[in-house]
């Protein structure tokens, strides 16, 4: 089983000096006939109509999606001394869930995340006998997966080869940028 914490892969982008293609990375994937399921997780951003169709185009290629409503929190900026509204949506909880309770028909689970935050999964996964594969852009590895010496099969992507799942970026663009922004 395949899991994507697209907020963390979509992080990666500027170690990576890509963007990951969620449809690259689908092909990549179900080109193993051992993969059974790929998961999306994702917030749905109201405000934003680009999120809405990201989610509609990865439910097209074939991803189970899993997402809920983006939430926007004001937050306090001591320097400018004024209030601002921050987005948020963690679906940590909901791949952590889903991961366990796959876990009776999956013996292998491969997480594209660097996240910190699932070390305890990791670790209730291996008590399991299963097999973590935790995929990472090199430089995006929590420390508490980093840490992890038994069990987690840890695989860094470069720069190298990183071609196999990423979009080509138009000379001179930078990634992340918008069209005409360099």
């Amino acid at each position: 089983m395949v899991l994507v914490d697209w907020a963390n892969v979509w992080g990666w982008r500027g170690n990576l000096k890509a963007e990951v293609d969620p449809k690259k990375l689908w092909e990549y994937f179900s080109g193993y006939r051992e993969v059974g399921e790929m998961r999306l997780y994702f917030g749905t951003d109201k405000t934003h109509p680009k999120s809405g169709e990201f989610l509609k185009n990865a439910k097209k290629t074939g991803y189970f999606v899993v997402t809920k409503e983006v939430k926007f929190i004001k937050i306090y900026d001591d320097d400018k001394k004024s209030f601002f509204w921050k987005r948020k949506c963690d679906l940590d909880l909901e791949l952590g869930l889903d991961a366990l309770e796959m876990s009776e028909k999956y013996q292998s689970f491969i997480i594209l995340s660097g996240d910190g935050d699932y070390a305890t999964l990791y670790e209730r996964l291996i008590k399991r006998k299963k097999q973590v594969i935790v995929v990472y852009a090199h430089g995006n590895l929590g420390r508490e997966i980093w840490k992890m010496e038994r069990g987690v099969f840890k695989v860094a992507i470069t720069r190298f080869g990183v071609d196999v799942f990423t979009k080509k970026m138009p000379p001179g663009r930078r990634p992340g940028a918008r069209l005409g922004e360099v």
